[in-house]
């Protein structure tokens, strides 16, 4: 090999340095060459994404059953009609909203009890003009039924791609629904153990979330309204097997399981989340006994606690003890665990250091002239894109969402250590990171963002649907 190398010239190097803008091709070379970019390098043009969402179509919910308007079509008419009036209404829309693994199908449901399975494909090219008509189309409906009552959550099997769970906060079942079968009545139903207070009736109590194991089928986690999460072995009962419970009787609003299917995590409308360690914990037998058994947490964090340990969030405003919405796993970064809150705020709170590294707190409503709702009827459900950390959030106050960045360091533009000198000082990476705020039509309750393109889906207070994406554009040759 000796011969093919040339010796080193002793005459002075008289070749140029290679300029910054060769430097940075290089990066995208490495891109190029091994077929994927570095999460540094996804953060560093997600600006260019978020820049690019705007809203591109809208979907109201003006279904039919048996001939007739269904049931959330017929409450947006009386709401119409209220306001035209100037009479009081109860809030209706969408209160839960998500994708199926692949992004085939969107599941939704209303507080007027409907549970409608949407083509995702048919709403993005109706979104885009890619077909004739310019609304759904009922026929490409999977699945449109009602239940005959509220509705506050819905949830994939994640493990059977062809079942979904609905759950009410009014009542104490668990609905299952097969899609390949056209029929108003579950395929299953779950519920809890009849209980009886002092005064010898039952307690009234529902359900608030649910979570499916990524392990089998059979098994499925919900949150109540007095501070437990009942889990359920399908094979064994259609009744819980265990009962995680907290140290308070506030309601869980939300739950979530990490991606080892090891720990639930549980939001409570006290601003507390908990923690219960699966595997047993400080009660190693629990899933050993067919009976209900009790299970306390592993841990409990006050968000507000957390939030006062933030220096210049202490010193611009009173950290107040807020109720917990959602919380939700970073699925690009499972170690942040996005939380929002019932004033407008979210943030991210690391697990594995149980320090909140994120905060964005968006300006109040009376501080736009807007009204202020003392207590809101439904739960804001936000959402991760599937790449890049970016959470969306639904505006509490304005008609548009939140694309907040949360990058897991000092770079991210909500961090709590974040500062201008550690980002590259360039006019252009300027421009290109920070939040975005895409203003919409209508007021968003709910977000979904497809698990392979980031195409968001946002429910509304009217139970209408928003298609959020990149607006396609053709291009003609001009003669």
């Amino acid at each position: 090999m000796d011969k093919y190398v040339l010796p080193r010239s002793s005459s002075p190097d008289t070749s140029k340095p290679l300029r910054s803008y060769q430097r940075h091709r290089w990066k995208r070379t490495v891109a190029e060459l091994n077929g994927r970019f570095l999460s540094k390098q996804q953060h560093e043009i997600s600006g260019l994404l978020l820049d690019s969402y705007s809203e591109i179509g809208a979907f109201g919910h003006c279904y039919n059953i048996n001939g007739e308007s269904c049931p959330t079509h017929l409450s947006q008419i009386i709401i119409d009609m209220n306001m035209d009036l100037q009479l009081p209404f109860r809030r209706e829309g969408i209160s839960g909203l998500e994708f199926d693994k692949k992004g085939i199908y969107l599941a939704s449901v209303t507080k007027s009890g409907c549970l409608t399975v949407h083509d995702f494909e048919a709403l993005y090219c109706l979104s885009n003009g890619l077909l004739s008509s310019s609304r759904e189309d009922e026929t490409k409906h999977l699945l449109h039924l009602t239940t005959h009552q509220q509705l506050d959550v819905v949830r994939w099997n994640l493990t059977n791609q062809d079942e979904v769970a609905c759950a009410s906060m009014r009542s104490d079942k668990v609905l299952l629904f097969d899609i390949g079968y056209i029929s108003s009545e579950p395929t299953e139903v779950l519920e809890m153990r009849p209980t009886s207070t002092m005064h010898h009736y039952e307690a009234n109590n529902g359900f608030s979330d649910i979570a499916f194991t990524s392990i089998d089928d059979s098994r499925l986690l919900a949150s109540d309204l007095y501070g437990a999460i009942y889990i359920w072995d399908r094979r064994s009962s259609n009744h819980p097997c265990l009962k995680l419970t907290s140290n308070s009787r506030s309601t869980l609003n939300s739950i979530r399981l990490n991606e080892e299917n090891r720990i639930v995590f549980g939001a409570s409308k006290q601003g507390i989340i908990y923690a219960w360690d699966l595997r047993g914990g400080r009660n190693s037998v629990a899933f050993q006994s067919c009976k209900e058994v009790y299970h306390p947490p592993l841990s409990c964090t006050k968000l507000a606690y957390m939030l006062e340990k933030i220096p210049s969030l202490k010193a611009q405003t009173h950290v107040y003890s807020r109720g917990i919405h959602s919380i939700d796993l970073d699925p690009s970064c499972p170690h942040q665990l996005a939380f929002h809150l019932d004033d407008g705020w979210s943030g991210v709170l690391n697990i594995h250091i149980s320090q909140v590294t994120h905060v964005h707190c968006p300006p109040p409503a009376w501080l736009n002239g807007k009204e202020v709702s003392i207590e809101c009827s439904y739960l804001r459900k936000p959402s991760w894109l599937p790449t890049c950390s970016i959470y969306v959030v639904g505006s509490s106050s304005d008609d548009g969402i939140h694309l907040l960045d949360f990058y897991p360091d000092n770079t991210s533009a909500c961090h709590v250590d974040f500062s201008e000198g550690v980002q590259n000082i360039s006019e252009e990476n300027n421009r290109r990171t920070g939040n975005r705020f895409i203003p919409l039509s209508k007021g968003v309750t709910a977000c979904a963002a497809h698990p392979l393109n980031g195409t968001i889906i946002a429910g509304t207070k009217q139970s209408s649907l928003l298609v959020v994406s990149q607006r396609q554009q053709s291009f003609d040759n001009e003669s």
